[in-house]
């Protein structure tokens, strides 16, 4: 499991391996030798220096592309250099490797360009010489250059991945540590691959991490011949109306074959419960599952019941409330109850409706904070907006720590959807680096709902299992974004790339 330190925490960490004894100069060896093992390099290479120690790695990497044989310019845009950056630069003088001073360099030509500008502590917007070598390198990508940024890409924020005028690379090699700028916001749309090359560096951060496929593996243990449905857990899916009828209909099932999201994803027994109007539109695709009715007014509209509700979740594990859900008094009704009465050892899945309700609760953070189940909350940035009282451009700017701050006030698990997910119990954050665009569409959050409900029925820590759900939803739909592109893909087909999903995350150990 990689650990993330934000920009703050590198520093930090940096200073603490320089005092203990190992210099500056040795860490900006280690960084160059890695950069130098982590591609395939092919001539000529330009390296594109700004002022700071990311200049130095990159006259690192130029010492050692020469002594390679390689064909290697390296173009330095600033007059600065960092005094490790200056052992290395003066090195290059001596092997008369070739250095250009230009402000402006013109690129055309070069196979490989190597990205050096800016580091992980750039924040703002880059301009001048800076700005237009970042424009450049754009330009050379364009036209069939392979990027490389070092550390990350120039002109992006290390803490949150935002930024306007960024390199667009093939591949960006972090040292040392992943900031949270490699994963959030912009960092995928700029980035085609990632990879991290530790340099001996100890870590002095928070407990943020990236599972890889064989951490989650343990969320999906081989099952015994001598079991039962009733080991794996009851699982009730609550939502649906007469207008959202499909969202319910989503999180329970799969197009082809007809089946359920839950149950795909490992649950004993998954009951839907949706009001008794649309029972019929839902109750031929449920082979599997049971469908439970729920009271409603003459209008096709929920209505709470405590009996009901008590015997729908009687020997559940997991509820899952909202998914097509329409707001109103009586939701609010189900929800308090649920979180009041539920008792201790059940998880409760807020998503969808059921957040815009509880974001309209006067005393949120005192309901949240004193339920008695497991709590997980599923928000996209707007959802996370209402209930939170920021704004998405706020949220944007520091995804984790409000993550981390919020399911720690409200004493649950919070789940923020987006490029990649983050999930959070208040002491622990996981990036979920898992998804592809085509899962842009309606149900995918609900089908996220039912993986979840499946997930959390089993046993083990709450921040992770959610963490497992999403990866799980995620990696079912890259294979299905595979087979059927970014445009065409529905939610359903998702769910049918499920089990497969669990096929390879389980051969990843």
């Amino acid at each position: 499991m990689e650990q993330i330190l934000s920009v703050s925490q590198m520093r930090k960490s940096d200073a603490a391996a320089i005092q203990s004894g190992t210099s500056g100069i040795t860490l900006m060896k280690r960084a160059g030798d890695a950069i130098f093992q982590a591609a395939d390099w092919k001539d000529p290479v330009a390296i594109v220096c700004g002022s700071g120690n990311n200049a130095g790695d990159g006259y690192v990497l130029a010492g050692l592309l020469a002594d390679a044989g390689h064909q290697v310019t390296v173009f330095m845009i600033s007059d600065r250099c960092s005094a490790d950056g200056k052992y290395y630069l003066d090195q290059l003088l001596v092997r008369k490797v070739e250095l250009v001073k230009i402000i402006c360099p013109d690129l055309t030509g070069y196979a490989m360009i190597v990205d050096c500008i800016f580091g992980t502590g750039f924040h703002g917007t880059p301009e001048g010489a800076e700005r237009d070598a970042i424009l450049e390198i754009n330009r050379c990508h364009d036209l069939g250059a392979f990027v490389l940024s070092v550390d990350i890409n120039s002109g992006l924020n290390g803490d949150n991945g935002l930024g306007e005028t960024v390199v667009r690379s093939d591949l960006t090699v972090s040292v040392g540590f992943f900031q949270p700028g490699h994963f959030l916001n912009s960092a995928s749309d700029v980035m085609k691959q990632r990879v991290n090359c530790p340099i001996g560096i100890e870590p002095l951060g928070e407990e943020w991490y990236v599972p890889s496929p064989a951490d989650y593996a343990a969320a999906f243990p081989e099952r015994a011949h001598d079991t039962n449905k009733g080991r794996f857990g009851y699982v009730a899916l609550i939502g649906g109306s007469v207008r959202y009828s499909g969202a319910a209909k989503l999180a329970n099932l799969s197009a082809v074959p007809v089946c359920d999201a839950a149950g795909r994803a490992g649950a004993g027994v998954v009951k839907l419960a949706v009001p008794g109007s649309i029972g019929f539109a839902v109750m031929p695709y449920l082979l599997e599952s049971t469908l439970f009715p729920l009271s409603e007014d003459e209008e096709h509209q929920f209505v709470f019941r405590e009996d009901e509700i008590r015997e729908l979740t009687a020997n559940t594990r997991t509820v899952t409330v909202g998914m097509g859900f329409t707001g109103g008094d009586e939701v609010e009704k189900l929800i308090r109850f649920l979180l009041k009465h539920l008792p201790k050892e059940k998880t409760l899945i807020v998503d969808a409706e059921g957040l815009n309700t509880i974001a309209g609760f006067p005393d949120l953070r005192e309901v949240l904070s004193e339920a008695s189940p497991k709590v997980v909350l599923t928000p996209h940035l707007m959802e996370f907006s209402r209930l939170t009282g920021l704004t998405i451009p706020e949220i944007r700017k520091d995804p984790v720590g409000l993550v981390k701050h919020f399911s720690g006030i409200w004493n649950c698990t919070v789940l923020l959807k987006g490029p990649v997910t983050l999930v959070s119990d208040g002491a622990k954050v996981y990036f979920v680096d898992a998804g592809v665009p085509g899962m842009a569409t309606a149900g995918s959050g609900d089908v996220l709902s039912g993986v979840l409900g499946a997930m959390l029925a089993g046993e083990g820590e709450t921040a992770f299992l959610t963490a497992a759900g999403a990866y799980l939803a995620g990696k079912a739909g890259e294979i299905a974004q595979k087979k059927l592109g970014d445009i065409s893909m529905m939610a359903g087909d998702t769910v049918a790339e499920l089990s497969e999903a669990i096929r390879l995350i389980r051969a990843s150990v």
